[in-house]
C-alpha cells in the first residue's frame, strides 16, 4: 500500500468512531444494570441510535469504507439533537411527563460535572465528528 493511499485510509477514525460508541454503549449499561439507573424514554431514544453505530461503523472500519457516513451520520445527529434537548430539558426543566422517569431528573453526575444526556451529547458528537472527518478526508 502507497503512503498516500495509508494516509487516506478511514480506518483509523473509523476505529475511534468504534471505540467512543463501544464506551457509550457500555457505560449506558453499566449504569442501568451495575448501578441499578432506570432510563427515561429520552434515554431509550438515544440508546436506540447509539448502539447500532458500534457494529454498523465498525464494520465500516474493518471493511475501510468511509462511504458509511450516509448512515452514521442521519443516526449520530439525530442522536445530537436529541441529547442536546435532553440536556436542555435538565437545566431548565423540573419535571417532564414523558414517561415513568422524569426526562429532568439528573440521576447520574459523572465527576461532579456531567449528566448522563451530557455524555452522550459528547459521544454523538465526537461520532459526528470523526464520521464526517474521515468521510471528507477520504474524498479529497
Amino acid at each position: 500500500m502507497s503512503r498516500a493511499r495509508s494516509v487516506r485510509s478511514p480506518r483509523p477514525l473509523l476505529g475511534a468512531a468504534t471505540v467512543v460508541a463501544a464506551v457509550a454503549t457500555a457505560g449506558s449499561l453499566f449504569l442501568s444494570l451495575g448501578l441499578g439507573l432506570t432510563p427515561c424514554r429520552l434515554c431509550w431514544y438515544q440508546r436506540i441510535l447509539m448502539y447500532p453505530l458500534v457494529v454498523v461503523v465498525g464494520v465500516a472500519a474493518i471493511e475501510e469504507r468511509s462511504g458509511v457516513a450516509r448512515t452514521v451520520l442521519p443516526l449520530s445527529v439525530f442522536g445530537l439533537a436529541l441529547a442536546a434537548y435532553h440536556s436542555w430539558l435538565q437545566v431548565t426543566q423540573t419535571t417532564c411527563s414523558v414517561g415513568v422517569v422524569s426526562c429532568a431528573t439528573v440521576q447520574y453526575r459523572l465527576f461532579g460535572l456531567l449528566t448522563i444526556p451530557n455524555l452522550s451529547l459528547l459521544a454523538f458528537l465526537l461520532v459526528t465528528g470523526i464520521v464526517a472527518v474521515a468521510s471528507w478526508r477520504t474524498r479529497r
